[in-house]
């Protein structure tokens, strides 16, 4: 993937019909206060997007997993003048790695929620429920319906 300068990448990590989410921290000085988010975060140094949302993963939710794992990704448009492009990327987890997540001390606290549950969530972070289906209507193209 590109070495390009972007902001940071979030990870859409579903696991059967649901994915894995977390409320932010409810403060007035972070963007999204009290939202529901996708894992990941910002850049640091000269990471690349896939090694920049996988250690987020591993610093919030102390999951380990390979880029192999990622099985989609796009970059995005900066949603403001002046910002830089971001990344998402979407991967399945297993049951077994739901269970040994351990949660960092960023944010509220963190579930599986239903896919439908998530993009419809009043709470979503908007940018982030839009991706999503961009990410879904792709797969859905992808596999043919049985």
């Amino acid at each position: 993937m590109s070495r390009e300068a972007f902001n940071g990448a979030k990870l859409a990590l579903l696991c059967d019909d649901q994915i894995l989410v977390y409320q932010r921290d409810d403060k007035p000085s972070i963007p999204w206060p009290g939202l529901w988010d996708l894992p990941g975060g910002g850049r640091e140094d000269d990471e690349t997007p896939e090694r920049c949302a996988l250690r987020e993963l591993e610093e919030e939710f102390s999951l380990v997993l390979d880029a192999s794992r990622l099985t989609w990704g796009r970059c995005y448009p900066p949603r403001q003048p002046g910002y830089l492009p971001s990344w998402l990327f979407a991967g399945q987890l297993s049951r077994a790695e739901i269970a040994a997540i351990r949660f960092g001390d960023e944010g509220q606290y963190w579930q599986l929620m239903s896919i439908a549950d998530f993009l419809a969530h009043p709470q979503g972070v908007p940018h982030l429920q839009e991706r999503l289906r961009d990410y879904l209507e792709e797969r859905r193209l992808l596999i043919p319906a049985e």
